[in-house]
């Protein structure tokens, strides 16, 4: 599917020297921009999950560890 990117001069720079730091095109850099932050979002939810599951479990000895 093609898409229009409108950006500012600034995150163009920005762009253009994420691409050229890669040695990619700056279409593949903005792609792999995409999957990474989809990625790192998907980990914090596991985290998140995980951690709310771990105070559940363990309550009892976290509030005696506070006194």
């Amino acid at each position: 599917m093609a898409m229009t990117l409108r950006l500012t001069p600034d995150d163009e720079r920005v762009l253009a020297q994420l691409a050229e730091s890669e040695g990619v095109s700056r279409q593949e850099a903005t792609i792999r921009a995409i999957h990474e932050a989809a990625s790192r979002r998907g980990h914090e939810a596991a985290v998140r999950e995980a951690s709310i599951k771990a105070r559940s479990r363990y309550a009892d000895v976290l509030r005696r560890l506070g006194e």
